[in-house]
């Protein structure tokens, strides 16, 4: 496919950030609302940002703005709650929250992943990224719950054998919650490699707020490809993109598509 242009472009970003706010992170959402102040005071004049929770409600919590003292605000009004609508939120803001026309549309997302809602599907949310060309990063603490689960596994485990079996349902539990933070990361590793983004998994929560600036110099920094498809039928299908350097030892981060126009 023969290129029109390529380049290293600086446009405006405008940023949803969405915080998971169901029971598994609440006791850590201090640490969310420095790391966010941060990401957002490494953003430029013209960026805008919103700000989405997510738990048993999606709720907008900032509409767009460019104003810290705005953000702030909002991130004051984040309070905890219980199950995880991981997908509905997601669909919310690649579809709702829309970007300016100039502007380069990104997700950031501090959850465990483990979608609790009975409304969206995973894929009806990756569908709605790639239809709205939105690249999603995820900040995810399962690193941090695992840690949490194998310890206390294990000491279950290294008890008497009347005490391994009074903790059988515990442990079973405890297995059961580990699986499913290995499906989450799965399906978290899916929908940020699908739309060009990265999915971070500190080992700390006191690393969140160097990952936020990590994130926020990446999306000022990206390169842009432009070309004009052979295939010029406006069928709305889904189109594949691969990107591929000459040299194998650089990865490229990119969407894996797009759906062309009817």
């Amino acid at each position: 496919q023969p290129l029109s242009d390529f380049s290293l472009r600086k446009v405006p970003v405008d940023v949803v950030l969405m915080v998971d706010a169901s029971s598994s992170v609440s006791s850590n959402l201090d640490d969310f609302r420095k790391a966010a102040e941060g990401f957002a005071s490494h953003l430029a004049a013209d960026d805008r940002i919103s700000l989405i929770q997510f738990d048993d409600r999606v709720l907008l919590l900032q509409d767009w703005t460019k104003s810290l003292v705005q953000l702030r605000r909002a991130l004051r009004r984040v309070a905890p709650g219980m199950f995880t609508r991981f997908n509905d939120a997601l669909l919310l803001a690649a579809r709702d929250q829309m970007p300016r026309s100039n502007a380069r549309h990104a997700i950031i997302v501090l959850t465990d992943g483990i979608d609790s809602g009975r409304v969206t599907t995973f894929e009806t949310a990756l569908r709605a990224a790639l239809q709205s060309q939105t690249t999603v990063y995820i900040v995810s603490n399962s690193e941090i719950e695992r840690a949490k689960k194998q310890a206390e596994l294990s000491e279950l485990q290294a008890g008497t054998e009347s005490a391994v079996r009074f903790n059988e349902l515990k442990m079973n539990d405890l297995r059961l919650g580990l699986e499913a933070l290995s499906a989450s990361e799965q399906k978290m590793a899916q929908l940020t490699g699908s739309t060009g983004g990265r999915l971070y998994k500190p080992g700390s929560f006191n690393d969140l707020e160097r990952t936020y600036a990590e994130v926020a110099d990446e999306l000022r920094h990206q390169y842009a490809l432009y070309y004009s498809p052979t295939n010029r039928n406006r069928d709305g299908a889904f189109r594949r993109v691969r990107v591929e350097t000459r040299n194998p030892a650089l990865k490229v981060s990119a969407r894996i598509g797009y759906f062309a126009p009817k």
